[in-house]
């Protein structure tokens, strides 16, 4: 075995073609990091351009955990050792694989992989939830790996163990070709040369000129007369596989805006998805001359990290978490969300009220496909009023197209999944599907199937990764199940088992320890303080997604439906958790999910609150979805006017609506004077707030023949207006001042908004004002009947 000459041969041949090359050293751990230090040395890559990813400590070369993995992206090296051993797991390969340059090699150190199937890591460790432990855990995912690793072009592969070159990693030896960037003419350009010299493709330039449309002339072009809509706006979206340069391409336009003076206002999921961003923004004015300085809020970053680039024009970049970009504070110039994709469609369009805006979303990427953003947004886009601009960078940037290893990576990680093509389920209906419970078999059985379902997934939930397509594969605790029109996936259900826990897990949770796989009886258990929620045995719907070609056709309902016939007399309860929306709190509380849960702190990325809900399926699963509703509704009161008190009146009226424990709207003779008197005549609600909260949860919350309610189930609740409902919520239940209230719900005045409230509470005194009391008083202001 020479793995020096082999190491050198795949180098040589990978700079020929600026693509890479793939090293597999499977065998013994410690043979495999001597065969990898003769791969860097007879590959002549300098030690300062290699990393090495693994658990293991004393190397000369740098050295990253891989739960550290992330780290690396953004970043290019010239080879990057990864050390399956230990610590393996889909994403940090996903993540890895475009760190290497073009012209470098990726080298993977795995276990005899004749046997790595059956070898599990820490990762496999992950997915043997209770009550399953890792010899239930499968090592599908790992052979799929294999197989893909013994057949793709352009890996080699060296059994260290015996010296044996298993194969030699030959490929096409054609290269794609690398484009030129243009610099359009200065006449037809507003950004600087400077940004356009730094672009690397043509696919760049010519993003970069798409966002000069951005550039709407500063603050004559602001203000409020182009919020009323008097203006049309203007948006530009960026679609990329992942390593296209989209994120450089919105830091060169960044720094060309805020050196023209303008007010940039960046977002993003997560700070770090944004720094090629600010690198690329803070060369530029650098190379510009314009620089004037970074802020940053946060002591603890350095100043590489700031979160506020400034130039000497006046102009600035500035980061701000989704939640906050969306009031767009200071009336920004322009916004630019990187990753948008990754956002719910409510903060997206909140940040259309911006004048200019840009959206970058990854097409395939190790962490999801962006796709989810055309069908769950674009609609709203081109119903706002913005000139809408579409470009997609195609080019990879730190190799040349063509690359043998980005193909492999996104045929073993199924990066590349799509759903069926749209004319294959155009008319699909409640009544053309077939139900189907799908096992890991049957999925890893058929190629064509496995990609159809996880493509599904992938379009319809952002974050997913390739550990999901491990979990898939492997996870004992998961459930798949789809719904099938002529054969084509058009509904996918992936449901995790939970509870059904012994004492001791149950004892254990319920003092503080955490337990994998169980998000429910873990909330309900460790936050709730319900140790006996772990008892009863569940199905979490962990995602559901319905082809986007036949959304609204009733087959997400009809794929719930079939679910709870199945498994009715094998599990208690179908449960669910979500970061809440009004649609979505709609959707499962038509299919018959009740809410037990609100969380009572934001989502970081999405700013949504999160809800947990239940669908009894046995006696057990309906006391424990009784029990739930009815402390849901005994502490919601006080939570609404502390850690809830900003959240969306909608979310809370469905949630409340959703919960099947009612109030009853029994008062005392005096809180009924008060009540009458502010809905008929001079009173003021403040002399007896209870009393008002008190009828409002009674007319907001769901009716249910165990609810407690004091009143027949058959009795239906109080019909509001929602607009008189959402003035319950923020006014009564969250306690907000009346000027606060009545501009956000679009009252004219805080006189109006009152009189509005007294008009519902007018309503509800018809409803539930039965007493001689309320007779008595409403006659006195001539409303007695």
């Amino acid at each position: 075995m020479n793995v020096a000459a082999l190491a050198a041969d795949l180098r040589a041949a990978a700079a020929r073609t600026n693509h890479r090359r793939l090293l597999v050293l499977a065998g013994d751990r410690d043979i495999g990091i001597d065969a990898a230090f003769d791969a860097i040395e007879g590959a002549d890559i300098p030690d300062d351009e290699t990393t090495i990813v693994t658990t293991r400590e004393g190397f000369r070369f740098d050295r990253v955990e891989p739960k550290r993995a992330r780290e690396l992206l953004g970043t290019t090296r010239a080879a990057v050792i990864l050390d399956a051993h230990e610590g393996f797991s889909p994403n940090a390969l996903g993540r890895l694989v475009g760190s290497v340059d073009g012209g470098g090699l990726l080298i993977l150190l795995a276990p005899p992989l004749d046997s790595w199937p059956a070898h599990g890591s820490s990762f496999e460790s992950s997915l043997a939830v209770p009550p399953y432990d890792i010899e239930d855990v499968g090592g599908r995912f790992r052979a799929r790996l294999v197989a893909t690793l013994r057949d793709h072009p352009g890996i080699a592969v060296v059994d260290v163990d015996t010296g044996t070159v298993e194969r030699r990693g030959e490929a096409d030896d054609a290269s794609g070709h690398r484009s030129t960037p243009a610099v359009p003419q200065s006449a037809s350009r507003r950004f600087p040369r400077a940004a356009y010299d730094a672009c690397l493709t043509a696919d760049q330039s010519h993003a970069l000129h798409a966002l000069e449309a951005l550039d709407r002339g500063g603050d004559d072009r602001r203000g409020d007369d182009h919020r009323r809509g008097n203006e049309n706006g203007t948006a530009v979206v960026v679609e990329a596989d992942r390593g296209r340069g989209k994120s450089s391409a919105a830091g060169l336009a960044a720094g060309s805006l805020a050196a023209a003076g303008r007010d940039v206002l960046v977002t993003a999921p997560d700070r770090r998805n944004a720094e090629d961003l600010f690198a690329r923004a803070r060369e530029l004015v650098s190379a510009l001359g314009v620089s004037a300085g970074e802020t940053d809020s946060d002591t603890s970053r350095t100043t590489t990290d700031s979160d506020t680039l400034r130039t000497a024009c006046g102009g600035q970049v500035r980061y701000l978490s989704p939640p906050d970009a969306a009031a767009l504070p200071g009336d920004p110039d322009v916004v630019l969300v990187d990753e948008a994709a990754a956002l719910p469609v409510r903060l997206l369009s909140a940040l259309l009220d911006a004048p200019a805006i840009g959206f970058f979303t990854t097409v395939h990427g190790y962490e999801g496909a962006g796709r989810g953003f055309s069908v769950r947004f674009r609609d709203r886009l081109e119903a706002s009023d913005h000139d809408v601009t579409d470009v997609t960078l195609t080019e990879p940037i730190r190799y040349a197209p063509g690359d043998p290893i980005e193909s492999w990576a996104f045929r073993a990680l199924l990066l590349d999944a799509r759903p069926p093509v749209d004319a294959l389920v155009a008319d699909a209906s409640p009544s053309t599907v077939e139900y189907r419970a799908l096992s890991a078999g049957d999925l890893d059985g058929d190629e064509h199937l496995l990609r159809a379902v996880f493509g599904l997934l992938v379009f319809a939930h952002y974050r997913t990764e390739p550990n999901d397509l491990a979990r898939l594969l492997d996870a004992p605790n998961l459930r798949v199940r789809i719904l099938e029109h002529d054969g084509h996936v058009v509904s996918v259900a992936l449901l995790a088992r939970e509870g059904d826990l012994d004492a001791e897990s149950r004892k254990s949770v319920y003092e503080g320890s955490r337990i994998r796989g169980n998000m429910i009886p873990d909330v309900l258990t460790s936050q709730l303080r319900d140790e006996d929620a772990g008892t009863p045995l569940g199905y979490r719907v962990v995602r559901i997604a319905t082809h986007h070609a036949v959304r609204s056709r009733g087959l997400g309902s009809t794929l719930l439906t079939e679910i709870r016939a199945e498994f009715d007399g094998e599990a208690d309860y179908l449960g669910t958790g979500y970061g809440a929306t009004p649609e979505l709190l709609d959707f499962w509380a038509d299919n018959g999910f009740s809410t037990a849960h609100l969380s009572t702190t934001r989502n970081h990325s999405s700013g949504e609150y999160s809800v947990v809900m239940l669908s009894p399926l046995s006696a057990a699963g309906r006391e424990l979805r009784d029990r739930h509703a009815r402390l849901f509704r005994n502490r919601i009161g006080d939570v609404l006017v502390d850690q809830l008190r900003d959240a969306d009146p909608d979310i809370v009226r469905g949630a409340l609506a959703g919960c099947p424990a009612s109030v009853s709207p029994t008062l005392s003779e005096y809180e009924w004077r008060v009540v009458v008197g502010v809905a008929d005549g001079p009173g003021q609600y403040a002399t007896a707030p209870g009393a008002f909260r008190r009828l409002a949860l009674a007319a907001l919350l769901g009716d249910d023949e165990d609810g407690d309610t004091g009143r027949e189930a058959t009795e239906p609740t109080a019909t509001l207006p929602p607009r008189q409902e959402r003035l319950l919520v923020r006014k009564i239940l969250q306690a907000q001042p009346g000027d606060t209230v009545a501009d956000e719900l679009g009252y004219v005045s805080t006189r109006e908004c009152l009189r509005a409230l007294g008009a519902a509470y007018a309503s509800l005194v018809d409803r539930y004002g039965d007493s001689e009391v309320v007779g008595a008083e409403r006659a006195r202001f001539g409303r007695n009947e």
